[in-house]
């Protein structure tokens, strides 16, 4: 049900994005870069005093940032609901997968091909395609089972972002879409394992049915730019400010 008050899609979406950006700087340019890449070499001994402070505040942004994932969810079941083509929004998330396949495993992995983990956006796309097949099967509990089971075995054996716990999250969101106040408190649960990210769930509840306003390929093209930045600021930039 739509109403005029509340939060809508669009600032949800922007509020993902800012959070996400923020866990990023923590896991690629504090974890992946000064702490693992530069940390054990003669560069990184400029900074090893100050290691137990870099963790902490690593820690507080990881934190700030955990909610992002689940609110990605939950708006990639609002945008099945509300898509006019799912196979183009399938086929918008498996060209953006790949796209930035690349500057996820530099940012995270510091190398270009890590085939060990995935991007998040190949767990989005299998939950979307496990939530589509569960729709248009309502009746076949067989098919619905398999949808749920061969989508989280798959994200497994992908070794995509959040994995399996990603594709099921989606399809919980997905099930219990008419309800929001269980939907909420389900996928709080299903997050429940990282302290914060059940945080998510508090400007879910008050979503207000609309789209609000958002560019239609700003996130699509920023996940990968800020992720390249990121493993750039890692590669290039850190070095000089060290050495």
């Amino acid at each position: 049900m739509k109403t005029k008050f509340g939060v809508s899609a669009g600032v949800l979406k922007w509020m993902a994005i800012v959070i996400m950006a923020a866990d990023h700087i923590g896991a690629s340019i504090l974890e992946a870069y000064v702490l693992n890449a530069w940390g054990g070499s003669p560069m990184g001994s400029r900074f090893r005093g100050q290691w137990n402070e870099i963790l902490a505040v690593d820690q507080v942004i990881r934190q700030i940032g955990r909610p992002a994932f689940p609110i990605f969810c939950f708006l990639l079941v609002e945008g099945f609901l509300h898509t006019h083509d799912v196979k183009k929004y399938a086929l918008r998330l498996g060209i953006f997968a790949l796209v930035s396949d690349i500057p996820f495993d530099l940012a995270l992995h510091i190398t270009p091909f890590d085939w060990q983990h995935q991007n998040v956006f190949f767990t989005l796309l299998i939950g979307l395609l496990a939530i589509w097949l569960i729709h248009s099967h309502p009746n076949n509990y067989l098919i619905r089972a398999a949808a749920v089971l061969g989508g989280a075995g798959l994200a497994e054996l992908l070794h995509t972002d959040y994995g399996a716990f990603g594709v099921i999250l989606i399809i919980i969101l997905y099930l219990l879409r008419d309800r929001r106040i269980l939907q909420c408190v389900a996928g709080a649960i299903c997050c429940a394992w990282e302290v914060t990210a059940p945080l998510a769930f508090l400007p879910v509840l008050c979503y207000n049915g609309q789209r609000g306003r958002q560019p239609k390929w700003f996130f699509y093209w920023f996940y990968p730019a800020h992720l390249f930045l990121y493993a750039a600021v890692g590669m290039w930039v850190l070095p000089r400010i060290l050495l």
